[in-house]
């Protein structure tokens, strides 16, 4: 599939898909050639996650990640899948306040060319993502295990293994669905919880870690792919492994350069036998002056 013979996905189509039943395929995706990558492979949405403070920038978690980053970032992802619907995450801090939301959410929209946002929270950002949704920038949301507050949580660890922990998820799931979002996504929420709280809600949910009872399934590009290995959650499948081929290939690379194997003649350009004598003939007489 080439860029040009795809259709973006709507809102609307993405809305629906809870009713059709279509699992929607999201992948989240930092730069311009993964961006092409899945657009040739017909993923329905690119997501430009602040994971890619830690896939891309090398930073420890996605705290870093600051708008100008993600601006850059989804701009190329933009320009590498024109055809493809583009959700950009806000970074951290980046909507604690109604205005703050509105400012940097219409960035997304304005400067880079996004189709919706996604900032993180449940009931208690629902005041934040219906200004969103009021302002008419289409807008999704994050529950379970949320990133941004994930030093509250006391690290990476599975949300709503209890009762009474998953009734918080579902009260967070209605809240986003009453401010208007278009979908949300679990993060690291047991599989049958989250299929539960699925079924109780109008809007699609998608899934990292939270089972196949949502109605789509999100992955990092750079995970599936292996291109990003410096861990693997347990939730990520490895469907390539692209880190070992490129470091098959840079090893190659290094051994053929220092060997004098490459550049051959096939990778180097051609001059005319007479005019390499000329020059020839001029190096050699500036060299008797």
């Amino acid at each position: 599939m080439t860029s040009g013979e795809k259709k973006k996905r709507t809102i609307t189509e993405i809305r629906d898909s809870k009713r059709s039943g279509e699992k929607m395929v999201y992948t989240s995706v930092p730069d311009y050639t993964s961006a092409r990558w899945a657009e040739m492979a017909g993923v329905d949405v690119c997501v430009v996650g602040d994971s890619l403070a830690m896939v891309a920038h090398g930073h420890s978690s996605t705290i870093p990640a600051t708008m100008d980053m993600m601006v850059m970032h989804a701009l190329a992802v933009r320009r590498g899948a024109p055809n493809t619907f583009t959700l950009g995450c806000m970074p951290y801090q980046s909507y604690n306040t109604v205005d703050r939301a509105l400012v940097n959410a219409t960035r997304f929209m304005q400067e880079a060319g996004c189709d919706a946002v996604k900032p993180q929270g449940g009931k208690s950002q629902a005041h934040i993502l219906k200004a969103l949704v009021d302002a008419g920038i289409p807008t999704a949301s994050h529950i379970g295990l949320t990133p941004h507050t994930i030093a509250m949580f006391g690290g990476f660890k599975i949300q709503g293994r209890t009762a009474a922990a998953a009734m918080q998820i579902l009260e967070d799931a209605l809240a986003i669905q009453d401010a208007g979002c278009f979908m949300l996504e679990f993060e690291a929420v047991p599989a049958p919880i989250a299929r539960l709280i699925s079924e109780q809600l109008e809007i699609p949910t998608i899934g990292i870690g939270a089972g196949v009872g949502t109605d789509g399934q999100i992955l990092l590009s750079y995970d599936l792919l292996g291109v990003f290995t410096d861990f693997k959650p347990k939730f990520t499948k490895r469907y390539a492994n692209l880190t070992e081929v490129a470091v098959t290939g840079l090893r190659q690379y290094v051994k053929e350069v220092k060997e004098g194997a490459f550049p051959d003649n096939e990778h180097s350009y051609t001059v005319k036998p007479e005019e390499l004598d000329k020059f020839q003939a001029m190096v050699e007489k500036r060299r008797q002056i």
